[in-house]
């Protein structure tokens, strides 16, 4: 590989998922793991795969990302989430590209999301691009307490192969994921002072905004072509707007989030 690459990812409990990540990136010049506390098998399985481990309390989403990157050595950093997988048409492209000359300083990657199993093709799911591929010191993560994303100021071109995201296998993990993130989501709504204490914002937050969430993407963005999976996705995506404003209403009423 004519210029170096360092992958960066972070976990906590990620036995499950994390030898399928690391068996897709085996092909980097380094792989840099920041793991905060696993009682699982991934600090076991880390070191099998030869990673570069830092282990280091939680301080939250962008700090752990933004930590694993400064850990990297090498000229470009390819940022993953413990439950992603670079397809092996990504794994070409990006060889192919960083033995050449790089024409931007980073790279969106678009992602292919599984739920329950199943490619999710519509309803803005996909090809869903995500800023992954960068020169180190070129863009870091926004601290914010949920949906962190990579800051980048440049120009950016987007790659053809797919990141393959194994999301959520069953429902009792994504109920149990979006109940975590809507309070979090909540957290940065009062934060902003979005609680919702009137009755119009109320409704529109709480029932009309989850609505029309749900027939936005569902009909006009044609997520009932994927099947059962996309029906629950999207009705359960629409509950967690609800959640989210609905936590943030409680915690301006002075009850907890």
């Amino acid at each position: 590989m004519g210029k170096s690459l360092s992958v960066a990812i972070i976990t906590k409990n990620e036995e499950a998922n994390l030898p399928r990540t690391l068996e897709s990136v085996r092909w980097a010049n380094e792989i840099v793991v920041v793991d905060s506390g696993s009682t699982d098998g991934t600090i076991e399985i880390a070191w099998r795969f030869g990673v570069k481990l830092i282990q280091e309390e939680w301080h939250g989403f962008a700090k752990q990302k933004n930590l694993a990157i400064k850990h990297c050595t090498n000229e470009w950093v390819l940022s993953l989430d413990a439950d992603e997988e670079v397809s092996e048409a990504l794994a070409q492209e990006l060889t192919q590209l960083l033995e050449e000359k790089p024409e931007a300083d980073a790279y969106l990657v678009p992602r292919r999301n599984l739920f329950l199993g199943r490619w999710i093709r519509h309803g803005g799911y996909y090809p869903d691009p995500k800023l992954r591929l960068f020169r180190k010191g070129a863009a870091w993560f926004e601290e914010r307490p949920v949906h962190e994303t990579l800051q980048y100021s440049g120009p950016t071109q987007t790659l053809q192969g797919d990141l393959i995201h194994h999301a959520y296998s069953t429902l009792e993990n994504y109920i149990e994921h979006m109940n975590r993130y809507s309070s979090l989501g909540a957290e940065r709504a009062a934060a902003k002072n979005k609680t919702s204490q009137g009755w119009p914002a109320f409704l529109w937050n709480v029932l009309l905004n989850p609505a029309g969430t749900f027939f936005y993407n569902y009909v006009l963005r044609l997520g009932f072509l994927d099947g059962r999976e996309g029906l629950l996705l999207h009705l359960y995506h629409s509950a967690y707007v609800s959640w989210k404003y609905a936590k943030a209403w409680q915690a301006g009423i002075g009850g907890p989030v």
